[in-house]
């Protein structure tokens, strides 16, 4: 059995390790224990009950194996991007030129920085542990931060977005990169997109251009990555797509990765959360899992398992209600994991 739940104090040295097993590839979570632990010290805060709309709070929950306590995965929620600190993109507009006495008609795709300082709210810091990618763990790791947002709607805004990692070849190279902002930059792509993770923003609103990029004037090869994600954020775009998430016309700024948004009350877990009591527990039994489940608390905790209907409850196995901490006559919130 494997659980979701907060992110605590004495996890650090986990989430350093979960950290430094990402290649670089998580923006949010960079191997800085310093950081990390100022961090998981954002999240504990983030949880206070007293907490009533989006105010920038950052929610990270881990996944746990209950049978060992070892930490194998990590997933996160911005209740609103930028602030004091903006959050930029590029937004891909399209420019049109005509002459009619040549009876020439050209619409031209450009690239324009865009700062925003009071943004939606984002799904983000989502990592696996690559042995730990079987099963259902990476759907329940995801999708359990739509449960605690479908609970808590108050705390978050009617829109969700996600920034999905952008291309990067076989050799660590981003394209885009080594196309535009090594330009702006005197340090390389890894560097840029650590201080960024940091918080370190300064740097792009006084180095990056403000000026639009017009996309055909770039090489072929760096057109074709544009909205493009990393061979190993393939999985996690297509479960974003099938939960109600579309692309939009914002890219990253350093590896070009793809934007998308949905509007929250159409996600399609939060549109099929349901409630109801424990109305028994039941042994458990090798059954193919049909639901994700949750405990609806600021104590959180989600898993996967079997719904069935008992009376004016449901049913769940004894490992179920043990890892999310509930008892019989308690409620507990499910959706369908497909």
């Amino acid at each position: 059995m494997f659980t979701v739940r907060p992110i605590r104090e004495n996890d650090l040295t986990a989430l350093v390790s979960l950290a430094q097993s990402t290649g670089g590839g998580l923006t949010t979570l960079p191997p800085d224990e310093n950081f990390l632990g100022g961090r998981i010290a954002d999240s504990v805060r983030a949880f206070n009950p007293r907490v009533k709309r989006p105010g920038g709070e950052y929610y990270l929950f881990v996944l746990e194996d209950e049978s060992t306590g070892e930490i194998v995965g990590t997933s996160g929620i911005a209740s609103r991007v930028g602030g004091f600190e903006p959050c930029y993109s590029y937004e891909i507009r399209a420019e049109k030129f005509s002459h009619p006495p040549l009876k020439i008609e050209k619409s031209i795709a450009t690239l324009h920085l865009k700062k925003e300082h009071r943004g939606p709210s984002e799904v983000c810091s989502l990592f696996l542990r690559p042995d730990r990618r079987q099963g259902r763990n990476g759907r329940l790791l995801s999708l359990a931060r739509f449960h605690f947002i479908a609970a808590f709607r108050q705390r978050f805004t009617e829109t969700i977005i996600a920034e999905l990692r952008g291309y990067v070849d076989a050799e660590g190279r981003s394209p885009f990169w080594d196309a535009v902002g090594q330009i702006f930059f005197e340090f390389d792509f890894y560097r840029a997109d650590m201080l960024s993770g940091l918080g370190d923003k300064e740097f792009i609103a006084a180095l990056m251009p403000t000026h639009p990029i017009y996309v055909p004037l770039l090489p072929p090869e760096v057109q074709a990555v544009i909205g493009r994600v990393h061979p190993e954020t393939e999985p996690a775009l297509a479960l974003l797509r099938s939960e109600g998430f579309l692309q939009s016309d914002e890219i990253d700024i350093f590896d070009a990765g793809p934007l998308v948004r949905a509007d929250t009350a159409t996600i399609r877990t939060v549109r099929e959360y349901r409630s109801a009591a424990v109305a028994d527990v039941r042994p458990d039994r090798e059954a193919r899992p049909t639901h994700l489940i949750s405990n609806g608390s600021l104590d959180f905790r989600a898993c996967v398992g079997t719904i069935t209907p008992h009376g004016d409850g449901v049913a769940l196995s004894e490992s179920c209600t043990k890892a999310l901490r509930v008892d019989s006559g308690d409620r507990v919130f499910f959706s369908p994991l497909k």
